[in-house]
């Protein structure tokens, strides 16, 4: 097995099954209804969750790279759906193509060399490159715990 840079080795833990389940396993079989199911008591439904993992991730990446970047968004009314379901497939479909970019391009912008992570993101207020993307994963993982424990709530866990 090749070594890997730790660039590669952070960029791995955007997307890997080895310390949790990745996103795609955890809405397997999942059904339109679920997708908008809150259990009694849980303020969130997998729809809210995942449309929150796009809205952060994105605003994460965006942070890195964008030079121009500007903190538009109010926290919390722009980081969540107040929907407890998506309008339609086409938002559901949307909504995980873009997590799914937005992580492939997290991914090339922590191992393309770029930039050296451990420097201050130059518009940002002491945030390094390497804490960004960490936020990212730590982000992500959170709330793809959360999906699961809604899913097994609404008894809807392990998927068929």
């Amino acid at each position: 097995m090749p070594t890997q840079t730790w660039q590669e080795i952070v960029a791995s833990s955007l997307d890997w099954e080895q310390a949790h389940l990745t996103l795609d396993h955890a809405l397997k079989g999942l059904t339109v209804a679920g997708r908008a199911a809150r259990p009694e008591g849980y303020p969130h439904s997998v729809w809210q969750l995942l449309d929150h993992i796009r809205v952060a991730q994105h605003d994460l990446l965006d942070f890195c790279v964008n030079a121009n970047y500007s903190h538009d968004l109010n926290w919390p009314d722009d980081y969540w759906s107040s929907d407890p379901a998506p309008t339609d497939d086409a938002a559901w479909s949307a909504c995980l193509q873009q997590i799914n970019q937005d992580r492939a391009q997290l991914t090339r912008f922590t191992t393309g060399g770029s930039v050296d992570l451990t420097q201050a993101i130059p518009h940002g207020t002491g945030q390094t490159y390497l804490r960004t993307v960490l936020v990212a994963v730590d982000h992500a993982a959170y709330h793809l715990g959360q999906i699961v424990d809604v899913r097994r709530l609404n008894k809807d866990w392990p998927p068929a």
